[in-house]
């Protein structure tokens, strides 16, 4: 199942051998071992660093509830394999998402969920995920590409934002 075309989960995986296996540990390590419950996707042409699609990618899996608390992230060597990246970029975001509190490094076995984010409810998220994409075939038929459906819903979510601190009585900071 996708989440959004940047987090999956493992089911899309079918086949592969589970994350942190070495592949020569046989059965048996398999069996002990799960696959993580996401597998990362970049989008080369979004402008965000890769580190911080990494990071994005967890706190989504996270807010939808596909990942929890003690589940594992991919090791560092399987994100390498499959994304051909840099070690180094996939120890920033695991260290990102160490310094928020949300996973923890457990020498030699893996990085490990040790926080989670606000969830939505499933009933009422699928009714959520149902509403949009209403909007998105009313903007598709509209003739909005997917550059336009963002700009738009950016735009109103900043409004929805503004207009809910004004209604709170927040005052932005002038600095």
């Amino acid at each position: 199942m996708t989440i959004d075309k940047d987090v999956s989960t493992a089911g899309d995986r079918a086949g592969t051998a589970p994350s942190g296996t070495g592949g020569d540990d046989g059965p048996a390590a398999a069996a002990r071992l799960p696959a993580s419950p996401i597998e990362f996707r970049l989008d080369p042409g979004s402008g965000v660093p890769t580190y911080l699609q990494l990071v994005q990618q967890v706190e989504h899996a996270l807010r939808l509830g596909y990942l929890k608390l003690g589940d594992q992230l991919p090791k560092v060597r399987d994100v390498v394999a499959s994304l051909a990246i840099n070690p180094n970029t996939v120890l920033k975001a695991y260290r990102e998402l160490e310094t928020k509190g949300l996973a923890a490094g457990r020498p030699g076995q893996g990085t490990f969920i040790q926080a989670t984010l606000n969830q939505v409810a499933l009933p009422e998220l699928t009714e959520l995920r149902r509403s949009l994409l209403g909007w998105l075939a009313t903007a598709d038929a509209t003739g909005l590409d997917e550059d336009g459906m963002v700009a738009l819903f950016t735009s109103a979510l900043r409004g929805f934002r503004e207009r809910r601190g004004a209604a709170s009585g927040e005052k932005e900071s002038v600095a």
